[in-house]
């Protein structure tokens, strides 16, 4: 059952690509995954390969990061990552490293990449396998693209030239629809 969920997590990384730092922590003027723009990236692949996403607090007090595989065959089989929160935190710094160790335990969990949104890197183009440059939050493409929108391309033209996920089309297609 374990060899199935591993093919699958194997097939969803090389969907997902590198993810960009897409939020910038104003006081330390850094860059970092925002947790729900990396699920709304990630629930497409996810459901795509019947694999389910849960991110409880245990009672030992962990933050545990869990993809099980729904499909008949495979019932059961999962893969977890987990981490021990601080003590004697306040409800607010609570909930903030709860954030935390969930963006970080999904990250570590499925051997995500990041790609830093800044000088030369943001300038090359991430390929996915067929060679299109893979549109990334705040990235110079996903720029170009939202200018071409602007101007009247359409989603099918955008994704002539680039690989677009669930997410940035929505993105683009609430842009096209304000």
């Amino acid at each position: 059952m374990k060899k199935n969920i591993y093919k699958k997590l194997f097939i969803l990384q090389s969907e997902i690509g590198g993810i960009s730092k897409d939020a910038t922590n104003p006081f330390f003027k850094s860059k970092y995954f925002d947790i729900n723009s990396l699920i709304s990236q990630l629930k497409p692949l996810l459901q795509k390969h019947n694999l389910l996403l849960l991110q409880p607090l245990t009672d030992d007090n962990r933050v545990a990061t869990c993809i099980i595989d729904i499909d008949v065959e495979g019932a059961g089989a999962s893969v977890e990552s987990s981490i021990q929160l601080p003590n004697n935190l306040d409800a607010q710094k609570l909930g903030s490293a709860i954030t935390y160790f969930r963006r970080y335990t999904l990250v570590s969990l499925l051997g995500l990449q990041a790609i830093d949104d800044d000088g030369n890197l943001a300038a090359q183009p991430v390929k996915n396998k067929v060679g299109k440059p893979l549109l990334l939050d705040n990235s110079p493409e996903l720029k170009n693209a939202i200018k071409g929108i602007e101007k009247g391309a359409t989603i099918e033209d955008v994704k002539e030239i680039y690989r677009v996920t669930p997410y940035i089309e929505k993105k683009l297609l609430n842009l096209k629809y304000e």
